[in-house]
């Protein structure tokens, strides 16, 4: 069995203190800021140690491909723009994730499917393998959507799911306008659709498991069936500001009343059918202390197993935060920022995998995920895409706490490097 090298350990404590809190332990890790700056450059840094010839795209994405000598071509490596002509057309695979979190998050969604890619190329050298097509890593931008409200905007931008001009209307909560971020921080907007997707034939995917499927299966390394169908929604209750003293109970407007009741609920309709539903986010103004608030604006996550059963989920919690605003003498309005359809995985690709994996992992378990990835906009896409899970051991994730045991980092790292050596 071919170990992956102390390069993985080495990486792992090379971005360990990049962004991280000195009081929480967690990660800040914003899109275009100076800490994903020093990401970038750590990315960069790698790729060239490897020989990797990196792409910017301008969305924000940076795509590292593996360049390898052509026997028809002498010792003349490949470019990224050559790479379909130099293998007589065959489509890469594309391998990585991204590199930011979302506010005071873990180090190991995303980063772990970054340095495993990388690591997972050390692996295919040291055991002699020459792709018969090209790989690439990829680091792609605002996964989380943490600064400017879209998840996965990177990928969404290169592969033509977002228009650039709707990006180009995104503020982050400063009112700065993404253009104006990306090019803060040394990053050439070009927005739109990528044409290193016409390159890529199939996505696999590395991430630390969002939940403890694998931890109750004794597995370290899992494969995904698909996503969850999910989406953010804007609530904008509005009522009138008063003074927290002399305003009796009942002559008040208050928003905020609204919105709590609008909360227990979301949480009440998603326990009756074992759905998701999260209040995260809250903007209050005039956001005093001793005043009511005349708006109160909060941001619903929704998951649900099917795409029926989001629609219902929140037109319910809309019903009931417009009847509780209607009594409260507020309004409601309800604005979907983002929407997510159901993702199935390629499943030729993942029983390729699963068969191709066998011999080393016997029967690797094949698992749902509530959480969405680049993966998901990928296959969307048209890409062939699967997604392979590090068992978490505390099943926490989205917190300081996340976490995987170095063992089966490094277990995740060889297979990895085992589903390439299947793919190319």
């Amino acid at each position: 069995m071919t170990e992956p090298s102390d390069d993985f350990e080495q990486m792992w404590r090379d971005l360990a203190p990049l962004g991280r809190s000195a009081t929480s332990g967690g990660y800040n890790r914003a899109p275009y800021t100076s800490v994903e700056s020093e990401l970038r450059a750590w990315f960069m840094e790698q790729c060239a140690a490897r020989g990797l010839e990196v792409e910017a795209d301008g969305n924000g994405n940076l795509i590292a491909w593996w360049t390898v000598p052509n026997e028809r071509h002498g010792d003349r490596a490949e470019t990224g723009a050559d790479h379909g002509a130099e293998h007589g057309g065959l489509s890469g695979v594309l391998i990585g994730s991204h590199l930011d979190s979302v506010p005071d998050g873990g180090a190991y969604d995303g980063p772990l499917g970054v340095v495993s890619s990388l690591a997972a190329l050390d692996v295919l050298r040291d055991r002699g393998v020459v792709p018969s097509r090209p790989i690439a890593v990829d680091a792609f931008a605002e996964e989380e959507g943490s600064r400017f409200g879209i998840a996965c905007l990177g990928s969404r931008l290169a592969s033509g799911a977002i228009t650039p001009e709707a990006a180009a209307e995104l503020r982050d909560r400063d009112g700065m306008p993404l253009l104006d971020a990306m090019a803060a921080v040394g990053v050439q907007p070009t927005l739109g659709r990528a044409t290193w997707l016409d390159r890529i034939g199939s996505f696999v995917e590395l991430h630390v498991e969002q939940g403890r499927d694998l931890v109750d299966r004794d597995a370290p390394v899992g494969l995904a069936t698909g996503i969850w169908p999910h989406g953010r929604y804007r609530f904008d209750f509005t009522g009138a500001a008063n003074h927290a003293g002399t305003t009796r109970m009942e002559d008040r407007r208050d928003p905020m009343l609204s919105f709590a009741m609008t909360a227990l609920a979301a949480s009440e309709q998603a326990q009756l059918t074992d759905q998701r539903a999260t209040f995260g986010r809250m903007d209050v103004a005039p956001n005093g202390t001793n005043a009511i608030p005349s708006r109160v604006t909060a941001w619903l996550d929704a998951r649900c197993d099917t795409e029926t059963e989001l629609m219902r989920l929140v037109a319910e919690i809309k019903r009931q935060g417009i009847e509780r605003a209607d009594g409260d003498g507020t309004r409601l309005e309800v604005t979907a920022e983002s929407v997510s359809g159901e993702v199935t995985f390629d499943p030729l690709l993942t029983s390729t995998l699963r068969a191709g994996l066998a011999d080393r992992w016997g029967e690797l378990p094949v698992i749902p995920t509530m959480a969405g990835h680049d993966a998901g906009i990928l296959a969307a896409a048209g890409v062939a895409t699967a997604m392979m899970f590090v068992r978490n051991p505390t099943g926490v994730s989205h917190s300081p706490q996340e976490h995987a045991e170095m063992t089966d980092c490094l277990a995740g790292v060889v297979a990895l490097a085992d589903a390439l050596e299947v793919l190319v």
